[in-house]
């Protein structure tokens, strides 16, 4: 089944790779943000099967940005995944405790990411 993730991240070369791991490893439809107001307006107009938000930006950081997601009926129920390269317990339970479908830590093996994100999420194609 053809997937469309949102990627949202300020690092050109994290979106580049999770694109190019999620298209041609899954085959899914793979749109970037830069930033957390940008992943908003593109959620709001379209929302995507799932979003994969990075924790640390600039001026909208990835918890920010979730929170106003969970804020919109329209937003509430696509599934986030956070990416970020602070993975001890503590912090991976404070972002769980969020609520979001995932935590995934960078650097990840853009081969094997879209296997990761079908567990979190429960997808079964």
């Amino acid at each position: 089944m053809n997937r469309r993730i949102l990627v949202v991240d300020d690092d050109e070369a994290i979106r580049d790779v999770v694109r190019t791991g999620l298209e041609i490893v899954a085959g899914w439809t793979v749109q970037l943000a830069t930033n957390g107001a940008d992943a908003l307006t593109m959620c709001a107009a379209d929302p995507p099967d799932a979003v994969l938000l990075d924790v640390m930006m600039p001026t909208m950081d990835g918890p920010s940005t979730f929170g106003q997601l969970q804020a919109e009926p329209r937003t509430r129920s696509v599934p986030v995944i956070f990416l970020t390269a602070k993975v001890q317990p503590a912090e991976r339970r404070q972002y769980e405790g969020l609520g979001v479908a995932g935590v995934l830590a960078k650097p990840f093996d853009p081969l094997t990411l879209p296997d990761q994100i079908s567990h979190l999420l429960g997808w079964r194609d």
